[in-house]
């Protein structure tokens, strides 16, 4: 087992894991593997749009200081229980909409003290952004037409200038009528319109083949 570039992610080969926060515990039926006293739990990529996107290539910087995270879209916490593996020392804040997804999300909160579930419409962030305060990372995975936009509009309330974030763009949800392409360039504009660098993009083929990520910074 060793370190990856990510902070918090370690390599076994092309396997990632992270250090378990509740050693003992699987949160989605995810491989236990403990080395020299340490607990880690495998990351599926195919599980996972954010695992899938590091071995896609996100950049080695993507979560390096992060303090206070806002994570739009947290659905029952399968990605963000890596995350809060990875990140022992921050804040994550996950906003969920659906109140059957909540409730495992809120059990998985329970269990860690660095996650505070909320449970709210994504697409009103001056309804949460005084428990979010200043985010210095946003995570958004949301299956909406109006995806980019609702990434643009929490950034402008609750990202810290020069903070980063993660959009996961799935293509087929914004219309089925237009090529990917046309829908990825759309995002890229709109995405700089609001003030967001794009520093990276890569399509999660083949673990995921309707997703582009877009890496940014304000």
């Amino acid at each position: 087992m060793e370190a990856s570039s990510w902070t918090g992610v370690y390599r076994e080969g092309r396997a990632l894991f992270t250090a378990n926060a509740n050693p003992g515990v699987k949160v989605y039926g995810e491989a236990l593997r403990s080395v020299q006293g340490t607990e880690y739990r495998e990351w599926d990529p195919f599980r996972s749009k954010l695992a899938a996107y590091l071995l896609r290539g996100a950049p080695p910087d993507l979560f390096r200081g992060v303090r206070r995270a806002l994570y739009l879209g947290a659905s029952h916490g399968t990605t963000l229980s890596h995350l809060s593996d990875a990140w022992p020392g921050a804040s994550i804040v996950a906003i969920e909409k659906s109140p059957a997804s909540f409730a495992p999300l809120l059990a998985l909160a329970r269990r860690r003290a660095n996650l505070l579930p909320i449970l709210a419409d994504a697409q009103l962030p001056e309804r949460y952004a005084a428990d979010v305060g200043e985010a210095d990372f946003l995570y958004q995975d949301v299956a909406q037409r109006n995806q980019t936009a609702i990434f643009a509009e929490n950034a402008a309330t609750c990202l810290a200038r020069g903070g980063a974030g993660v959009l996961m763009l799935k293509v087929r949800s914004v219309t089925q009528r237009r090529p990917a392409a046309a829908i990825v360039r759309d995002a890229r504009a709109e995405l700089g319109r609001a003030g967001l660098s794009v520093a990276h993009e890569a399509g999660l083929a083949p673990f995921s083949r309707e997703h582009v990520a877009f890496a940014v910074r304000r």
